[in-house]
């Protein structure tokens, strides 16, 4: 359910305040528990804001609020959709943040933003996913759950401007995190705590310029410092920095009013990290023994340079829109999801993410999009996205050689089809057709995503204020993968020998949405 409503409570003052509630079962039965709701979701969130304007002053202010606690049984030794779970997690997010921006218009105007949220999350698993007594002699139990206070204030000063050829933009930047972390874990003899303070400053500034009636081009840059501290109660503390740069150029050019040409190369970063995971599983899991495990302990910056060439043609009765782009981009430094898998002493298996760099990655595709009003009922579209992603160099922690390999999380091929009939203004129906290549989920095991072919569709009717949706999600019921695992065992009923896992997307889904505007 939600509900958004505004008003003007004087000449220069107005007020919006939007409201949603989200509810859900979810689509997990808990056998063992005889429970359909431990995968539940639990989701509000509202919205408060307000503007004064006068004269030339402009004072927008937000406030916003979003609770989260959603229950968390995911994982299924039978790869299915039922679990066995005696001590089922969540996954809860409470967030309090708020806005204040002041602006001032003129041959110059002036931006001030200010920002600050907090924001408490609970993570947590059943990391046995089963019952104490499902293999006795062989069965393990055990409970994971992590805790993270994060807060933040930034503000962001800019001016902006006009001239004869163009137009240009300056500003500051600064932010603020600080995030601790407590870690509750039943192979942990006490709770593993951390605090991790980042600091930002940057300038940014880019310039527009109209060369041309037809032609135009833009160069803009970003110089920021981030300092980091780190600190445990494992006696683990560091201090470390990075000097980041970002940036863009492009030129766009018009040879006729039906096609637009674009290119432009981008830099973007991504700053560098601690692995609080791995630090919070040393005493756990006995990781001093292991070599060198301490170099993974924190990751560098990462950055990206992208280049792209873009063509948009539309028909002179704009009945047909086509856009295509093609890219390539360059990682170095890539930011890598990796996993330990550590054994017990008790035969079980411990599973611990952190990131990694690689040394270079390349990705390079093509994105291409159309629509097409063959006539004034009836809307077709269409979408096609290739990709090649592989790393150009890249060792694990664990010595296998990964260059040349395709990265995970992205499949070759994606695609859509839509076809939209609108046979009166008040009603509409509508099919849409999507594909999915199979792509690896992870860079620790072979264990791929199988292909995703999905149908949704929707009839809509509209009446005055009224709109009333049927709607259906995965029409045809397929069951696709969304998460895999294939580095460990965890089935003490089959000896933890080494499989694969799988979690599951949405089945069949129908609904009906009802919304009234005034």
């Amino acid at each position: 359910m939600g509900v958004a409503a505004g008003t003007s409570v004087s000449a220069s003052t107005s007020l919006r305040l939007a409201v949603k509630h989200y509810a859900s079962d979810g689509f997990i039965d808990n056998v063992w528990l005889n429970r359909d709701d431990t995968n539940h979701r639990e989701e509000l969130s509202v919205r408060l804001s307000g503007a004064w304007t006068r004269e030339q002053h402009r004072v927008d202010a937000a406030y916003y609020y979003i609770d989260i606690d959603n229950g968390y049984d995911g994982f299924s030794l039978d790869n299915s959709r039922d679990t066995l779970s005696d001590q089922p997690g969540r996954d809860a997010l409470q967030t309090h943040a708020g806005r204040l921006l002041w602006q001032r218009e003129a041959d110059i105007t002036a931006t001030v933003q200010a920002s600050v949220a907090s924001t408490d999350t609970v993570y947590s698993y059943d990391e046995d996913w089963a019952y104490v007594g499902i293999a006795p002699g062989w069965e393990y139990s055990s409970f994971d759950q992590y805790q993270r206070d994060r807060d933040m204030q930034s503000i962001e000063a800019r001016l902006e401007g006009n001239n004869a050829i163009g137009s240009w933009v300056t500003g500051v930047y600064w932010r603020r995190e600080a995030e601790s972390l407590a870690r509750q874990y039943t192979y942990l003899n006490s709770p593993f705590t951390s605090e991790f303070d980042i600091d930002t400053a940057a300038i940014f500034g880019q310039v527009d310029i109209a060369l041309s009636d037809r032609l135009s081009g833009y160069m803009g840059g970003r110089i920021e410092e981030r300092r980091s501290d780190y600190a445990d109660n494992a006696s683990v503390s560091d201090h470390f920095s990075d000097t980041l740069w970002s940036g863009r150029a492009g030129i766009e050019w018009r040879p006729a009013d039906e096609h637009l040409l674009h290119v432009g190369v981008s830099r973007g970063v991504r700053g560098g990290g601690v692995n609080a995971n791995l630090l919070a599983s040393v005493e756990a899991n006995a990781l001093d023994d292991i070599p060198a495990w301490g170099r993974f302990y924190r990751f560098d910056a990462e950055a990206l340079t992208s280049v792209e060439l873009g063509w948009h043609w539309r028909s002179a009765d704009n009945r047909l829109n086509s856009q295509l782009t093609l890219f390539a981009m360059t990682r170095d430094e890539q930011q890598v999801k990796q996993s330990l898998t550590i054994p017990r002493t008790d035969g079980s298996t411990a599973f611990i993410e952190y990131t990694d760099n690689a040394a270079s990655g390349h990705n390079r595709g093509m994105e291409w999009q159309a629509d097409w009003l063959p006539t004034p009922t009836l809307k077709l579209g269409a979408t096609l996205g290739l990709l090649r992603a592989d790393y150009q160099r890249y060792v694990t922690a664990a010595g296998e050689d990964l260059s040349g390999r395709a990265q995970p999380q992205a499949p070759n091929t994606m695609g859509s089809l839509t076809f939209a009939w609108i046979p009166t203004s008040s009603l509409t129906a509508g099919l849409e057709f999507t594909y999915m290549d199979d792509f690896f989920f992870s860079d620790r095991h072979d264990t791929r995503a199988v292909k995703r072919e999905l149908v949704n569709g929707h009839i809509d009717w509209r009446q005055g204020n009224w709109r009333l949706s049927l709607w259906g999600r995965n029409l045809l019921n397929d069951d696709y993968t969304v998460r895999g695992f294939g580095s460990f065992g965890n089935d003490p009923r089959k000896e933890y020998v080494v499989e694969p896992y799988y979690q599951f997307g949405e089945p069949r889904v129908f609904g009906l949405t009802l919304t009234y505007d005034s």
